[in-house]
């Protein structure tokens, strides 16, 4: 019920307060074009209910407020349903796809907003490391469903680890589905967890076409885990024309550029 009751801008800053930990009130107002005093009234809103904590200049993610799935879920932005579209366009039926979990409380992952996305698909071979991906696709019967073996993160239901990725690295499927939590200006990949890059790396070894799903919060962030370049990838797709310095990286070898959004995207 919280959810149905924050508007488009609320529930995308209640999403960046939730990946991030934490949000600033000045980052925010340039975020989203809006007054200081409009994103104080929002995190005022939040605070009231639980959801953050109040810190000087900002607010930090209430860790005790813990969501269920089907409430987390409800954070998806129209644009990250937006990139799941376009994925799924790209993908045909009979196809075999890996669809990976990085960890992102912001509404499970825009992996599984794929999964969703692929419902009309037909005779798919999906392998993910996702117990809620492999939810999604028992409810539509349209595909064989292959759940990577090791590590539960119970947080969002990843399978992960070296078992993991040892698993995945007996398959070459035809497409591979993946996001990451960080992307530099220099191409870089990166991620927060170990365990995390482990399963990315055998992704990124173990399929035909690669696509890479990034909201536009993924641009110029950092991480301390490097997984590996976006020159490595065949597809990107995203929300909002890239910075610079990707376009280019990608112009530079042949990547295709996906821009999930009413705008066109003409190449630079």
């Amino acid at each position: 019920m919280i959810m149905e009751k924050l508007n488009k801008r609320q529930r995308d800053i209640l999403a960046l307060a939730e990946e991030e930990g934490y949000v600033s009130v000045d980052d925010l107002a340039k975020t989203f074009n809006v007054t200081q005093q409009t994103i104080r009234s929002d995190i005022n809103t939040f605070c009231d209910k639980d959801l953050l904590t109040r810190a000087h200049g900002g607010a930090f993610f209430s860790k005790a407020h813990n969501y269920a799935y089907k409430s987390r879920k409800s954070l998806a932005s129209d644009e990250k349903k937006d990139i799941a579209d376009a994925v799924a366009n790209i993908i045909p039926n009979n196809s075999s796809v890996v669809l990976g979990n990085i960890y992102s409380t912001k509404s499970g992952t825009t992996t599984e907003q794929v999964a969703e996305s692929l419902y009309s698909h037909k005779d798919l071979k999906v392998i993910t490391n996702d117990i809620n991906i492999v939810n999604i696709f028992t409810q539509f019967d349209n595909a064989e469903i292959w759940l990577a073996g090791g590590k539960v993160r119970n947080i969002d239901s990843a399978v992960i680890g070296i078992n993991t990725a040892e698993f995945i690295k007996q398959f070459k499927v035809d497409y591979a589905v993946v996001g990451v939590s960080a992307i530099d200006n220099d191409g870089a990949l990166m991620d927060f967890d170990y365990e995390d890059v482990l399963v990315s790396k055998a992704i990124f070894n173990h399929c035909r076409k690669l696509i890479l799903v990034a909201d536009n919060f993924k641009f110029d962030s950092t991480a301390p885990m490097l997984i590996g370049n976006i020159s490595e990838i065949d597809i990107l797709v995203t929300n909002f024309k890239p910075p610079s310095e990707i376009i280019d990286i990608c112009n530079s070898n042949n990547i295709e550029i996906v821009i999930a959004s009413k705008s066109d995207y003409e190449k630079d």
